[in-house]
């Protein structure tokens, strides 16, 4: 079972993009199956449907939809064995940029749109530095220089990411994706995380809504970058 863990910005094109990359992949014999991750909502099991695979959808409501996935990877790789996928494909949210929901093993591929700005790619942070692959999407409505600097901005980021430039309208770069997912070996058993997840829970993840310092306790971090904990 190859496992390949897909995360970027919102509105990069992750489905679109990956709608193309499984057509590929059945192309040359290969049997996906998806799970998607999100928030609140989604429909796009309705779009992967179209295209003959076993979907399964994942709400995270109001827990990190990175942290959702993580702690799933497992139930979601026993139910791609039952549906005799060759291939487990994770898309999930991506919200905070502060984590990275890759084990080691998967292949790590960060969708990120063009259209965000040049710097984008030093804001992403773990999605992207820790990622295998860098999609960048929507390069055909900018100019060449533009697309050459943000380019350089994800080398910056990450030297040793293979960038493939995409489209998921047209499904410029989906052949070349799944080339790699093709070329990947299967995950192992033990899996472990390439990046640790954000800092620590606080007293505002477990729910308290009063603002003022005195009510919070944990690890905490001031605006001038004072790090303390608080507690027992």
């Amino acid at each position: 079972m190859k496992l390949v863990v897909v995360a970027g910005t919102p509105g990069s094109g992750k489905t679109s993009v990956l709608m193309h990359t499984i057509r590929s992949l059945k192309q040359v014999g290969m049997s996906p199956a998806v799970v998607k991750i999100d928030c609140l909502w989604t429909d796009d099991d309705k779009r992967f449907e179209r295209l003959d695979i076993p979907v399964r959808i994942g709400l995270s409501r109001d827990m990190c939809p990175d942290h959702f996935a993580i702690y799933n990877t497992d139930e979601m790789l026993k139910w791609a064995r039952e549906q005799d996928a060759g291939v487990l494909i994770n898309e999930t949210a991506g919200l905070c940029l502060r984590c990275a929901p890759y084990p080691d093993g998967c292949l790590a591929v960060c969708v990120i749109d063009v259209t965000t700005g040049p710097n984008t790619p030093l804001k992403v942070g773990p999605l992207l530095t820790t990622a295998d692959v860098v999609v960048a999407t929507k390069g055909d409505i900018v100019s060449q220089a533009e697309r050459e600097v943000f380019r350089e901005r994800v080398n910056e980021a990450n030297p040793g990411c293979r960038i493939i430039e995409a489209n998921g309208l047209s499904g410029q770069g989906a052949s070349e994706l799944a080339e790699v997912i093709s070329e990947m070996p299967d995950v192992g058993q033990e899996l472990t995380l390439r990046h640790n997840a954000p800092l620590a829970i606080c007293t505002l993840c477990t729910g308290e809504m009063r603002v003022a310092k005195e009510h919070h306790m944990g690890v905490l971090r001031h605006i001038d970058g004072f790090t303390e904990y608080r507690g027992e």
